[in-house]
């Protein structure tokens, strides 16, 4: 099977990530197997899309020509270009995941945060995935770098979602999944042709909803669809996640986790409570209860943060079982606040940035 074309979408919304934004697309221009293109998606910030767009204006990835490299990519025209697209739909992630996917070229589309790097090896580990048809899907892994230079003494690595990495409990290995995590995932383009798009209402919007569980909701959905789909974490395809100080702090913690609950609810609400709530149940009754134990066994021991490990757990727990019980109080009051469209049909692509193509 021929290798497949990937392009990589990477959606922005601040300057102040600036940099971020830089090195990611820095980092996928290194790749050892070549982005067929990257597609910078602007979320309705004028300054930040005019910005990109002088910033990428005639610019062309270096030494990321397959035919250099010896790769056999098949969809080699147009290599390394960065280009720079407004978000066509609403604001928020979802919409401007979609926006790259309508603009795309590639037969598989990547996601990666705008504040992320892959290591060098991200996408052959994808591309490797796709080698058999059934494989709709393939993350990765996301490590944690923290602003402070260090984990919190109180922060668990069970926990380690609420700051968009993954986190203990995952399986090792390429293994089979319910779903992949956004900021580090891929799909082959038939998966949206089959289940449409990113639900909008459900994922972030900037810095000022930290929800999430949109690709969760998504590849529920697609395996509906495609009964037979094949979904695949690699933890070998490793992205470094920035986590500022804000997201340190416990506020952040229980917002996110309570905001997590009110997701969840969506997604239980969409998809039913058996499939939306399944890994959330294992990894609740056997992931968790042997942190706190792991946490209260530190603590004994005189190691730093381990009563505050088993809090936090504890606490979190907690505090996404009240968003969900509220989330799912609000949805029997009305209809789900979130759609879908399909790609192509409700949700197309912007005209791109003046200038912005490579």
């Amino acid at each position: 099977m021929r290798d497949p074309g990937i392009s990589v979408v990477i959606c922005v919304y601040t300057e102040d990530r600036w940099e971020d934004i830089l090195a990611a697309v820095s980092s996928v221009r290194t790749q050892s197997y070549p982005a067929l293109e990257t597609l910078l998606v602007v979320d309705h910030n004028p300054a930040l899309l005019e910005r990109l767009a002088r910033e990428f204006k005639d610019d062309t990835a270096e030494g990321t020509d397959p035919a250099a490299t010896g790769e056999a990519n098949d969809s080699a025209t147009g290599t390394g270009t960065v280009r720079v697209l407004a978000n066509a739909g609403p604001r928020g992630l979802s919409s401007g995941r979609n926006t790259g996917i309508a603009a795309s070229h590639g037969e598989v589309i990547a996601f990666l945060d705008d504040d992320a790097v892959a290591e060098r090896d991200w996408l052959r580990h994808f591309a490797e995935g796709y080698a058999d048809p059934r494989v709709l899907a393939v993350g990765g892994r996301t490590v944690p770098v923290w602003a402070s230079g260090r984990r919190p003494d109180w922060f668990p690595e069970e926990f380690d979602w609420v700051v968009g990495c993954s986190y203990r409990g995952l399986a090792p290995g390429r293994v089979r999944v319910r779903n992949v995590l956004g900021g580090n995932a891929s799909f082959r383009r038939t998966a949206f042709e089959a289940a449409g798009g990113f639900a909008t209402g459900i994922g972030r919007d900037g810095d000022r909803r930290p929800l999430g569980c949109e690709e969760t909701e998504l590849c529920i959905r697609l395996t509906r669809a495609r009964p037979d789909a094949v979904l695949l974490v690699d933890d070998r395809a490793v992205i470094h996640h920035r986590v500022p100080k804000a997201r340190e702090r416990f506020a952040y913690f229980r917002t996110r986790t309570y905001a997590e609950g009110l997701s969840k609810a969506l997604v239980a609400r969409s998809v039913g409570a058996d499939k939306g709530l399944e890994s959330e149940r294992r990894y609740t009754t056997r992931v968790l209860p042997v942190g706190v134990v792991r946490g209260l066994r530190d603590a004994l021991l005189g190691r730093a943060g381990g009563a505050g490990r088993a809090g936090a757990i504890v606490a979190g727990v907690l505090t996404a079982a009240g968003g969900y019980a509220i989330g799912s109080a609000r949805a029997r009051r009305g209809a789900p606040t979130f759609s879908v469209a399909p790609i192509g049909a409700g949700i197309t692509a912007a005209p791109e940035a003046k200038g912005a193509q490579a």
